[in-house]
């Protein structure tokens, strides 16, 4: 049986500015180049990948984020020419409230410092999700590039 491994690829524009937005929102860090080499591109590059496949500056920074800990999936900031144009089909949901075993009280004090600090980062809010009697509350943002997110 083969091993399988989760990478997330987000298309985007500008994949200097995802590495440190979504670095920020996950705890994550960007990815070195492997076996020593200075830059992914000088790596790809040494793979074998047609010049004509690099197109100036990609490589040139790092443009995937991992998990320190080495827990969660490789997130790969794809560089596309088109802009996103309409609602995201996946979006993912920061947990940080704790549950329902969390006072509401707690959770939403943790999800609005969350959203703070993301927002500071360039997140935008796009909506607040906190019905009377849901015992909910949830915060829908979007990244820098109009990516919608959840902080939950």
């Amino acid at each position: 049986m083969t091993t399988l491994t989760l990478q997330l690829t987000i298309d985007c524009a500008e994949p200097r500015r995802m590495v440190a937005f979504w670095s920020e929102a996950l705890g994550y860090v960007p990815e070195p180049p492997p076996g020593g080499h200075a830059t992914w591109r000088e790596y790809w590059a040494d793979m074998g990948v047609p010049a004509e496949e690099l197109p100036s500056g990609v490589g040139e920074t790092p443009e995937s984020i991992v998990d320190p800990e080495g827990q969660g999936p490789r997130v790969w900031f794809q560089q596309v020419p088109e802009s996103k144009v309409t609602k995201n089909r996946l979006h993912l949901d920061l947990k940080v409230g704790g549950g329902r075993d969390v006072p509401l009280a707690v959770r939403t004090e943790r999800v609005t410092a969350t959203v703070d600090r993301l927002k500071a980062a360039g997140a935008t809010v796009q909506r607040i999700m906190d019905e009377p009697g849901m015992e909910y509350y949830a915060i829908v943002l979007q990244d820098p590039e109009g990516n919608e997110f959840c902080v939950v």
